[in-house]
């Protein structure tokens, strides 16, 4: 049992769990938008696993698939599989499981959900394997998390609307943005061993660059679904908020400053995706 809680531990440590965080709070706020109230119990619960057993899939994915690399680069080299913590087969028990409660959730809500289950499994897997062969990564990246609003639309809805299009591209804009920047941190590391990325590609001040214009973007499209969907003063106090939070992550890293790089993408990112479902929620229930 103490082994088995250690593997635990160390797993949800490894896939940094904490993080579902940054795409949760849009699943949620597309089922209440889709619904126009307060989804059913039945259908948040697997809403939920759904995005939970993805989103655990791929980062176990990723930290498998990226090991080899992990353990060179000397910013991930103690993550835990690099560094002997769990096993390679602890991980793949891990992935299994999370990729049947994947497919039982999304079988649980309608037919099209089951449907797209396999789509975005292709692209988790992609993403994993992306930076060795095209600088687009992070778009990819932003593929997967955008699957997430779009996912509990199509929950709700039995289809995917525009409204959910908007909401799918505006977070595909925001997360390519901000790994963007997070990527910076390996910029020298992915040069010396051939990976690719937007820094690689563009150098710091290039990337900073594209990651505002990914940001604006995403405003545009923030400021579109409001309009699209006639929602009122709540949503867009929290669609000001998230610009000024936009707005702040990137003066954090103005003049190519990256010392900041850990609060502007974990602290800001966080804030974003609350902010968004918090003026959601008071939006559709208010």
């Amino acid at each position: 049992m103490a082994g088995l809680l250690h593997n635990i531990t160390v797993f949800m440590e490894m896939i940094k769990f904490s993080h579902t965080i940054f795409a949760l709070p849009f699943a949620l706020s597309a089922a209440l938008l889709a619904a126009q109230g307060m989804p059913g119990g039945k259908q948040l619960l697997f809403i939920v696993l759904a995005m939970v057993g993805a989103r655990t899939a791929a980062m176990a994915l990723n930290r498998l698939i990226d090991h080899a690399i992990d353990a060179k680069n000397p910013r991930t080299a103690g993550r835990a599989l690099p560094a002997g913590l769990i096993s390679r087969n602890t991980v793949l028990v891990a992935i299994a499981i999370s990729v049947i409660v994947m497919f039982w959730a999304a079988a649980m809500l309608n037919p099209l959900c089951l449907k797209l289950a396999p789509v975005a499994l292709f692209f988790l897997v992609l993403y994993s394997y992306s930076k060795r062969f095209t600088s687009l990564a992070h778009v990819i990246l932003g593929i997967c998390l955008a699957a997430a609003p779009m996912g509990a639309w199509a929950a709700l809805k039995g289809t995917i609307e525009l409204p959910a299009w908007v909401m799918g591209l505006m977070v595909l804009f925001w997360v390519a943005g901000f790994d963007i920047l997070y990527a910076l941190q390996d910029l020298d590391f992915d040069v010396k061993e051939g990976l690719h990325s937007i820094p690689t590609a563009l150098g710091v001040n290039g990337s900073l660059w594209l990651a505002r214009v990914f940001h604006l973007i995403t405003l545009v499209l923030l400021f579109w679904l409001k309009q699209l969907l006639g929602l009122g003063n709540w949503f867009m106090v929290g669609a000001i908020i998230v610009a000024l939070l936009l707005l702040y992550e990137h003066l954090l890293l103005r003049n190519g400053d990256l010392t900041r790089l850990d609060a502007a993408f974990f602290t800001m990112n966080g804030y974003i995706s609350l902010t968004f479902l918090g003026a959601t929620t008071l939006e559709v229930l208010l």
